[in-house]
């Protein structure tokens, strides 16, 4: 924004006092040392302020620059800035075993924490099915070279997971695409896509050279009871 428009933005808003009847160009010259009629020319465009001017009026009228710049402007550049530690949540990443079966996750198995943007964990639509509200919503693991491979190309070796732990419902997140779940096999996190037949959950890899798994649901168990949580986010590092 130029010199020239927060100058115009100035006038805007001291005209907006004066006929507010907070101002007047008399007091406005006594609280900074002007003449009166210097103060009636720059409010009527015949002359300008030079910065020492302008920090002057700011000054005795307790504004700042941020007060005269356009909102679009301010908006701009907000988005540009680099974001505070309060934009972000800490996820913890934990063995495979712990996110599979520990509903709150204990210093003792914390790995290693990553920060994620609060909007973006925001946006997760949750879809719980029997008692989850107590488990900690979000948390990584690692997959190993099996499970990365058995999902490669959306996933390598490596790569960590954002588990969303409330998605344990079979439902798809986005129309016409299979969701990625975590999956309680032994007490342990294995990554598939997954559908029922019977009493029985087909775990289908993406890569096609690993065979489909298929897992016996237990008396009484219901397919929301097996799955850890939906995959919401895949972190490969290069």
């Amino acid at each position: 924004m130029k010199f020239r428009a927060l100058q115009e933005n100035l006038r805007k808003n001291l005209w907006d006092r004066i006929e507010n009847g907070d101002l007047t160009g008399l007091r406005l010259a006594e609280q900074t040392g002007f003449k009166q009629a210097h103060i009636s020319n720059f409010l009527n465009r015949k002359r300008g302020l030079s910065l020492e001017g302008m920090d002057k009026v700011l000054n005795v009228q307790n504004l700042s620059v941020l007060d005269l710049l356009d909102t679009s402007e301010v908006n701009k550049r907000a988005t540009i800035m680099a974001p505070s530690d309060d934009d972000f949540d800490n996820v913890v990443l934990a063995d495979s075993n712990v996110a599979a079966t520990e509903p709150l996750i204990i210093s003792m198995n914390v790995r290693e924490i990553m920060k994620f943007k609060k909007t973006f964990l925001k946006r997760m639509r949750a879809s719980m099915e029997g008692d989850r509200d107590n488990w900690e919503r979000f948390v990584l693991i690692r997959v190993d070279a099996h499970e990365g491979m058995s999902m490669y190309p959306r996933m390598l070796p490596g790569a960590a997971l954002l588990i969303d732990r409330h998605y344990n419902a079979l439902h798809s997140y986005r129309k016409g695409e299979m969701n990625m779940y975590a999956v309680n096999k032994e007490g342990y996190c294995t990554v598939k896509y997954v559908e029922v037949a019977n009493r029985n959950l087909i775990l289908r890899p993406h890569n096609q050279s690993y065979p489909v798994e298929i897992l016996p649901m237990q008396e009484g168990k219901e397919p929301s009871d097996y799955l850890v949580g939906r995959i919401c986010y895949v972190g490969i590092e290069t």
